[in-house]
């Protein structure tokens, strides 16, 4: 028995005497909590949580509007933040505010995050970003002129829509169409693209199946069928 207490001492001992967990540096006499409203200067925050073991931040996928992903500063000890890449294609981030993430890979952002926080507010910052629901809508094209339904059609992620389908999409030609004449609209805006126009004979395509001469669309285009011209 007494063979028994000294070792359940030992082993005792030797778990009070392990490494203490990392604490962060107190300011004006509180532990620091993340927020949006703190601007601290963080200094000597040596952390490296188990939890980052493994985490490698994909470098293929670019993030698109209406995306939603969690963000995670490891240092501030919060559980992840839930965000939506907004219309203007932005995160909204903590402490730093809104930041561009449109086009850009959660390995590029995390670099990007990395270096701003570490600039004012941390001497080291761990940054996780992962992506949690891709948004499936792909884009939006348009279809005017003589079709019998006209306005904008969204478009799925990984959907291939052409010139044609997307006439079919909007209920099929009307009356006066004139159908050797459809015109592809693409480009022209505030993105600075230069406007394309692309003409396609639908006759052919659609009632005479060379569906080879259809025209695969990106968001953005239009897809515009003319009247007939008439002469008395």
């Amino acid at each position: 028995m007494r063979a028994l207490a000294l070792w359940l001492a030992l082993a005792a001992a030797l778990l009070a005497g392990g490494p203490a967990r990392a604490q962060y540096p107190r300011s004006g006499g509180s532990s620091f909590r993340g927020s949006y409203g703190m601007r601290p200067a963080l200094t000597n925050i040596t952390v490296t949580p188990a939890s980052l073991s493994g985490y490698v931040p994909d470098d293929k996928y670019k993030l698109r509007i209406g995306d939603k992903v969690s963000l995670q500063i490891l240092e501030d000890r919060d559980l992840p933040r839930s965000l939506v890449v907004t219309d203007s294609g932005e995160l909204e981030i903590p402490y730093i505010g809104r930041v561009l993430a449109l086009d850009k890979t959660s390995k590029q952002l995390v670099g990007e995050l990395k270096v701003k926080l570490e600039k004012e507010y941390y001497k080291r910052a761990t940054v996780v970003l992962a992506l949690d629901e891709a948004n499936k809508l792909w884009g939006r094209i348009y279809v005017y002129g003589q079709v019998k339904t006209q306005g904008p059609i969204e478009v799925q992620m990984h959907e291939n829509i052409t010139a044609g389908k997307a006439i079919l999409r909007a209920g099929g030609f009307g009356d006066f169409a004139k159908k050797t004449k459809v015109m592809i609209i693409r480009g022209g805006g505030a993105n600075g693209v230069p406007k394309q126009i692309i003409e396609l004979n639908m006759v052919k395509i659609l009632e005479d199946g060379m569906i080879e001469q259809d025209v695969a669309l990106q968001p953005e285009d239009s897809v515009v069928v003319p009247s007939r011209s008439w002469s008395i």
